[in-house]
């Protein structure tokens, strides 16, 4: 059975239990959230959590998948594609280097590598909804600038995917080992700023 038809989206309760699941999953990771404290977080019963979820797996693939669409989607409403490449870029490169050193992307990044070898499906959908999703929306808009002549881009994927990279420069690492919890917005917008101009001078025209 697919994922797609294993989980039902309906239900005024749809939201209470993703909502649950996140709290728990963020505060005890994925072996240690039980399916009784995800109920309980989340205001419903077991019966109606697997209702929803007959997996845990499937609930914590669907919390990931939700956040990533959710930021997705943020960003997206604040891109005007009128506006010049590098202000365009500047906006995805602010949203993106801070949402990979949240909590969320971290924590979530963290679990898919302790559950890798038990669970690799984990990681695939994280990765799917996550990476590779942002590098999609980043490649659409590279080719639409590409034809205005504002960038001059040979493989827009892989020039994306360069970009993605950028925006963890520094902060990153500092993130997933623990060295940094937290970040200013200053310099979160640094390494943005940084990754932009380094992009415009290899893509830029």
């Amino acid at each position: 059975m697919t994922q797609a038809a294993t989980i039902l989206r309906t239900g005024r309760k749809f939201d209470q239990v993703l909502r649950g699941a996140r709290e728990v999953f963020m505060a005890d990771g994925f072996e240690g959230a039980s399916v009784d404290d995800i109920a309980r977080a989340a205001g419903v019963s077991k019966a109606t959590l697997y209702s929803y979820f007959p997996d845990k797996r499937l609930l914590f693939m669907e919390v990931a998948q939700n956040e990533c669409e959710r930021m997705a989607d943020h960003v997206l409403s604040m891109i005007d594609e009128t506006k010049p490449a590098r202000e365009v870029l500047t906006i995805a490169a602010t949203q993106l280097a801070a949402f990979l050193v949240s909590d969320f992307a971290q924590q979530v990044f963290r679990i898919c590598i302790a559950e890798s070898d038990r669970f690799p499906e984990l990681g695939h959908a994280f990765y799917q909804a996550g990476p590779k999703n942002g590098q999609c929306h980043l490649a659409e808009y590279l080719e639409k600038a590409v034809a205005k002549g504002e960038l001059v881009v040979e493989d827009v994927q892989i020039a994306a995917a360069q970009m993605s990279e950028l925006c963890k420069v520094r902060i990153w690492n500092r993130a997933a080992f623990g060295i940094q919890s937290s970040f200013t917005q200053q310099e979160i917008d640094e390494v943005a700023l940084q990754a932009v101009d380094m992009f415009m001078a290899r893509y830029g025209v």
